[in-house]
């Protein structure tokens, strides 16, 4: 008899258990799940411009604070693995763009073509306006080329690159074996544009 009552209770309480469970589940299936948190597409720039500028690409909008410009073309550089990009800027009267490098950090440089000059990129330094600009680095690559950018969509590039001691730059590049085209440059700081992505 004490065993049957034992049986009885065991059972009653395996009921009462499956009987909680399936409630809670039902439940926690009629609880909506919360909508998901609003993104800050901006929240991984891994820098303080508003945006991650490695990201950037023809069609999008650049905030300067007294200028807006947009991104015309881009041009994907890379050598030996390493990789880099131009973007040409919406600009009347001059060929300008913005260059962005992971060297491991972000560094940016905005760059203002110089056809004016009739220099060749050759000895370990070039004097100019005055300044003394010292041989960084050269080499050889390959290009992709998106939007407007003047080039074919693909080809080779030769570049040499020159900074002065207060940091002003002067940079030589030649598209499928042309003519080396001449540009001058500034670094532009984190933080000192917007950028609002295209379409």
């Amino acid at each position: 008899m004490i065993e049957l009552l034992l049986l009885l209770i065991l059972v009653a309480v395996v009921v009462i258990g499956v009987v909680v469970y399936v409630q809670r589940s039902k439940k926690q299936k009629s609880t909506p799940e919360p909508p998901p948190q609003p993104h800050d597409p901006f929240a991984n720039a891994g820098s303080d411009t508003a945006g991650d500028p490695r990201t950037l690409k023809a069609g999008d909008m650049i905030d300067w604070g007294t200028e807006r410009t947009w991104i015309r073309g881009t041009l994907r550089l890379s050598e030996g693995g390493y990789v880099w990009s131009e973007h040409f800027l919406e600009v009347e009267g001059a060929k300008r763009w913005l260059s962005v490098e992971e060297d491991p950090d972000v560094e940016l440089a905005l760059w203002t073509g110089r056809p004016d000059l009739d220099l060749v990129p050759q000895g370990k330094s070039i004097e100019l306006e005055g300044v003394v600009y010292k041989l960084e680095e050269k080499g050889s690559g390959s290009y992709r080329s998106e939007g407007t950018t003047g080039l074919r969509s693909e080809g080779g590039l030769d570049y040499v690159d020159y900074e002065s001691d207060d940091g002003r730059l002067l940079a030589f590049e030649r598209f499928d074996h042309g003519h080396w085209e001449a540009s001058t440059g500034t670094k532009v700081a984190p933080g000192t544009f917007t950028i609002y992505p295209g379409s």
